[in-house]
């Protein structure tokens, strides 16, 4: 009997880090959404002649910081 609940245990802990890590991952694909849609923000104004180069370089660079910790998947699925 103790060999089942020992099982179940162990399946169980598996399906909970298996859905941490995809939680992790959908957190990750939102703060790079997030990141792409403030650098084309910080583009469009910049183009407008109300924003500034020094802010897109900004969101330019915090989104290359993203890829490089995260990769680049989120822009696939975009």
């Amino acid at each position: 009997m103790t060999g089942f609940l020992d099982r179940a245990k162990e399946q169980a802990q598996s399906a909970l880090n298996q859905g941490k890590q995809k939680v992790d991952e959908l957190q990750q694909q939102r703060a790079g959404n997030d990141l792409l849609k403030q650098l084309g923000a910080a583009y469009y104004a910049e183009q407008r002649g109300s924003g500034s180069g020094q802010a897109t370089q900004e969101a330019l660079s915090a989104l290359e910081a993203h890829i490089a910790a995260h990769g680049d998947g989120f822009l696939r699925g975009a």
